[in-house]
């Protein structure tokens, strides 16, 4: 049995879960969200908690018992409180904007790249070069901050590009100032 299949969902108020035959759909105060599940997991719903149950004991329905939980809590954690990802850009003359459902990132190549917001994220850039993505869908924020960080990925000898709030960049030494001479 799964480790992380066997803890129970929480469904805090304010948020309706409603079960049909193989898809789950929760709404709350921030919006409505559905997931689809296999025949390999049951899910039952008692008192303010959510059950995910495998349906026979196989390796593949364990996994589906996990994974099927943790995607239920993250679309009830997404209607309730939702989710943010916060980018940081860094190097000379490297900046962003949001202009409606565009977000244009000069990042140290020759022309703008502009990137269009999905319907359902919400960008927030400021002048220091931090960029908030939030939304309620977990893996659109997830795909859209990675989708924005492959424009210019952060280089190890200055560590100019677009890099996550939490990730370390291991800086290289560069050249080692030795000059050769031809004589």
């Amino acid at each position: 049995m799964s480790r992380v299949g066997k803890i129970p969902v929480t469904v805090p108020s304010g948020v309706i879960v409603s079960i049909l035959s193989e898809l789950v759909i929760v709404e709350g105060p921030k919006g409505k969200l559905q997931e689809a599940y296999t025949a390999r997991v049951k899910i039952e719903v008692q008192e303010c908690k959510l059950l995910v149950i495998s349906a026979d004991i196989s390796k593949k329905s364990n996994a589906a018992q996990g994974l099927y939980r943790n995607l239920i809590q993250n679309i009830v954690t997404g209607v309730s409180i939702g989710f943010s990802k916060n980018l940081i850009i860094t190097g000379v003359g490297y900046r962003v904007e949001v202009k409606k459902d565009l977000l244009l990132l000069l990042a140290g190549y020759s022309s703008e790249f502009n990137v269009v917001i999905p319907e359902g994220i919400s960008v927030i850039a400021d002048t220091q070069g931090k960029i908030t993505i939030s939304g309620i869908n977990k893996q659109w924020i997830g795909e859209f901050s990675a989708q924005i960080r492959n424009i210019r990925i952060p280089e190890p000898y200055k560590g100019k590009g677009v890099r996550y709030e939490t990730e370390i960049i291991r800086y290289k030494v560069g050249k080692s100032g030795v000059v050769f001479s031809l004589k």
